[in-house]
């Protein structure tokens, strides 16, 4: 697996992209050109684009701020969902000794 691009090489794609877009018949003709002179993958480019056109607020869906709230947010609820599974298990078992008949020796 290759490893992350660095964030300069990522805006400066999106840049160049954004700036030489009506240089090309389509935009997928400056991604792809853009992208290999680069060497960045054209997918991972036109995602680049999208989510940058996304955050300027020129394309709908969830801006990257909104994403990694999301995403905490979802972290969140699964380590609260975990917790509430050991505190019922916790309870039943507690639950359990309190019914049991005790014997003093």
């Amino acid at each position: 697996m290759r490893k992350p691009y660095p964030s300069e090489v990522r805006e400066r794609a999106v840049r160049l992209v954004l700036e030489t877009r009506d240089q090309y018949e389509t935009e997928y003709q400056c991604i792809r050109s853009i992208g290999a002179k680069l060497d960045v993958g054209p997918e991972s480019l036109r995602k680049w684009v999208r989510q940058a056109q996304t955050d300027a607020g020129t394309r709908p869906g969830p801006t990257t701020e909104e994403s990694a709230a999301i995403k905490a947010l979802k972290r969140e609820n699964a380590e609260l969902k975990r917790a509430n599974e050991i505190l019922k298990a916790a309870a039943s078992f507690f639950a359990a000794e309190l019914d049991r008949p005790h014997t003093r020796s």
